[in-house]
């Protein structure tokens, strides 16, 4: 399998993961965790919002749950959010809906994480359609700066 930026700058930084790949192309977050035979508590999505001008904010979440956008605002010090239209996405990330890892995208954004990952092991996208990445949070959070904050509905 051919690496991605995510895998890259998990290896740099020497830390442990594990991949895992799912068929069936830019399937909904709950179907990537039946097809892995996991718990859809621990499978993350990666969301983009963007907030005042040029300002841009990741948010991981449990697949199955909602972000609240008021709490994301506020976690953030922003009056509002709004979600990064679908189209922007790879010209601002470098990857794809679908495919959008907080870790390797063109430029480092606050990214902050559903609080309760604390400890626990996460899977996310691994930068491209079908792979996910198996890491503990805490080894996570050794690659990227990442924040446990509540930010769901």
């Amino acid at each position: 399998m051919e690496k991605t930026n995510a895998m890259r700058i998990l290896e740099r930084a020497k830390i442990s993961y594990r991949v895992r790949e799912y068929t069936g192309g830019a399937l909904s977050g709950a179907e990537v965790a039946r097809q892995l035979g996991e718990d859809p508590a621990h499978v993350y999505k990666t969301l983009v919002t963007a907030g005042s001008p040029r300002k841009y904010y990741v948010f991981m979440i449990p697949v199955e749950e909602e972000l609240d956008l008021r709490k994301a605002a506020a976690a953030v010090g922003e009056k509002s959010l709004a979600m990064l239209p679908q189209k922007e996405l790879f010209p601002l990330t470098g990857y794809v809906h679908g495919g959008c890892s907080p870790l390797g995208m063109k430029k480092e954004f606050p990214t902050l994480i559903q609080r309760g990952a604390e400890g626990q092991t996460v899977l996310f996208s691994g930068g491209r359609i079908g792979c996910q990445i198996e890491a503990n949070f805490d080894d996570l959070a050794r690659a990227i700066r990442i924040e446990p904050r509540d930010l769901i509905k």
